[in-house]
């Protein structure tokens, strides 16, 4: 389990000076549909993702691939899997990423259009979807920006708001950087150290650093939301690990966040697995599914050198490749590739063939990966630890794969997929070590 540190909490009144009081308790109906005392009924806690259509910097930024996972995923499938929730929730005007909600298994709310302008605030947001959903007691607005929060972060933050009392909780994270005053330009002056004796610099193990909101997520309860803020009442902050702390917002640089998730995201419920076996469709993953034919009627096919050496690669670590199709390839063409991979072709099931090699190498799926871009490899796809698919393969593969490459089939996809299976290779065996 993640370690984390939980803030203390700060009596606070809120900024119109009123004092903070929760809603009375309801009453539930008993088991008999008396009217009677019946029990108290758990305040419904609500995550909502706000994911706008248009951005200024990146367009549909949420749900842009990262990490070969559309960016809104990411904080989806923590939230879902945390359990904190009675529902989880995007707010979105947009029908592409609607359906990139509803993928994940989100409800969506169709915002309107007078909070989705550029000028429109989140407490904008979140106030006309508590309009329409009166069953919500506490929101906990989780920003689809930030890709490595874990379930745990959420289970801590849902536990303080309802058994320790807190009204709002927000998430921060610990820094450890020199403040010195701003100089206008043109002025005459000298800088300040804001935060530190410069005669005494600490060294970092000596100084604790300085608290800043991280952005992740804001918790608070529907009468202060309703009084038009998000952080008040009996308050606490939640203090995130360093490397869980990544804001998309911030950080510009795409591929260096990419990175970042791969070490430090959450992958889901069950543990990663070694790779033993990658199993790898051979037209329109191998290949670029075009097919030449010569004048003698020879068939000829063309691959991509990044791909035969993320083979190689991938054969070196200890992890075997095998070829797969449903198409009558020509195995001598095939073999003429001198990949030495085992291949089977004209393969009607694919999913008890890649199932009879799992079973003669003694694996669990979970060891097992697989690189699909068609209907045909859709079953291989859900069942496998690992899936894969070109960023050319049909809607139905690209729905049932946890990564989606940016290179096309016969186009590098089999490289780049190699990349990933050994950064989470590598966070496999980190994790081992610990």
């Amino acid at each position: 389990m993640d370690s984390v540190e939980k803030g203390a909490a700060t009596s606070v009144s809120n900024p119109r000076g009123r004092p903070s009081r929760g809603r009375p308790p309801k009453l539930q109906r008993n088991s008999r549909g008396g009217q009677g005392r019946g029990v108290e009924k758990p305040p419904h806690l609500a995550a909502l993702i706000l994911a706008r259509g248009g951005s200024k910097g990146i367009p549909l930024k949420n749900i842009k691939h990262l990490a070969g996972v559309p960016l809104i995923g990411w904080v989806l499938r923590a939230a879902l899997d945390s359990g904190a929730f009675q529902s989880v929730w995007v707010s979105t005007d947009h029908d592409e990423i609607e359906n990139v909600a509803k993928q994940f298994g989100a409800q969506v709310h169709r915002r309107s259009s007078e909070v989705s302008k550029d000028s429109s605030t989140s407490l904008d947001a979140i106030i006309e979807f508590l309009n329409y959903h009166n069953e919500v007691d506490i929101v906990g607005n989780i920003q689809a920006t930030s890709p490595c929060l874990h379930p745990t972060d959420l289970q801590k933050v849902a536990e303080m708001i309802r058994e320790e009392g807190y009204d709002s909780v927000f998430s921060v994270v610990r820094r450890h950087q020199f403040r010195w005053s701003e100089i206008q330009k043109g002025v005459r002056e000298v800088t300040e150290p804001l935060n530190l004796n410069p005669a005494k610099r600490p060294r970092r193990q000596d100084w604790d650093g300085e608290l800043y909101e991280n952005g992740s997520f804001y918790f608070a309860k529907r009468h202060l939301i309703e009084m038009g803020y998000l952080q008040g009442g009996k308050m606490a902050y939640y203090e995130m690990r360093a490397e869980h702390s990544v804001d998309i917002d911030v950080d510009i640089d795409w591929p260096i966040a990419e990175q970042r998730v791969l070490r430090y995201g959450y992958f889901g419920k069950e543990k990663l697995k070694e790779i033993k076996l990658l199993v790898c469709n051979i037209d329109g993953c191998l290949t670029n599914g075009h097919i030449y034919v010569s004048g003698d009627q020879k068939e000829i096919i063309s691959y991509d050198v990044k791909d035969a050496i993320g083979i190689s690669l991938l054969k070196k670590s200890g992890i075997e490749v095998r070829l797969i199709s449903e198409r009558a390839c020509s195995k001598q063409t095939l073999s003429s590739l001198k990949l030495d991979c085992k291949m089977e072709v004209s393969i009607s099931d694919k999913l008890a063939v890649v199932d009879e090699w799992r079973k003669e190498m003694g694996l669990c799926w979970k060891e097992v990966a697989y690189l699909g871009n068609e209907v045909s490899d859709e079953e291989c796809l859900k069942r496998v630890g690992l899936s894969g698919a070109p960023a050319d393969a049909c809607s139905t593969a690209q729905k049932a794969v946890g990564y989606i490459c940016k290179c096309n089939g016969g186009r590098g996809a089999i490289r780049e997929f190699a990349e990933h299976i050994f950064l989470l290779m590598e966070k496999v065996n980190n994790s081992c070590q610990k």
